[in-house]
């Protein structure tokens, strides 16, 4: 299967789950290199971001989970309305990038969370850009922080 032809499925996939939420929202699909990004907007879209988005991480486990194999290990797909994730990822890299360079000022390690994978994922990503920390995750499963300490 081609990847295009994946994300066309995913897309449908997305805009039949909205639509049994009694919800007819926009559904545009792009293919990245880490994977492929799914961005809902339009009319009734908000119901995905109420209770602070959790239905919206609940679509993309369900989209996650129904394409896993099709995906490989490598591939994910980022489910995003009316830019809230994106802005979310945003706050999360600056609060990594503010409290590595509190660390760097002060000596004391920092926690942040708890956080899901995914948000791991990004402080990990932010404070690997800066020199003279690093940042590990400690925890049990879901309910795992991220410590940011000197090098």
């Amino acid at each position: 299967m081609t990847t295009s032809t994946l994300a066309q499925q995913i897309g449908d996939f997305v805009t039949s789950v909205t639509t049994a939420m009694g919800v007819t929202p926009e559904v545009a699909v792009t293919e990245t290199p880490d994977g492929i990004r799914v961005d809902v907007n339009g009319e009734g879209a908000e119901a995905l971001l109420f209770s602070r988005g959790e239905a919206l991480r609940a679509l993309q486990t369900i989209v996650n989970t129904a394409f896993r194999r099709q995906l490989g290990d490598e591939r994910k797909v980022l489910v995003d309305c009316q830019g809230f994730r994106r802005d979310k990822d945003a706050e999360l890299r600056q609060m990594a990038r503010f409290l590595a360079e509190k660390v760097k000022s002060s000596g004391v390690s920092q926690e942040l969370g708890p956080l899901n994978s995914y948000e791991r994922r990004i402080v990990h990503m932010a404070v690997a850009e800066l020199e003279g920390v690093a940042s590990e995750s400690v925890g049990d499963a879901a309910v795992k922080m991220v410590t940011i300490s000197l090098k």
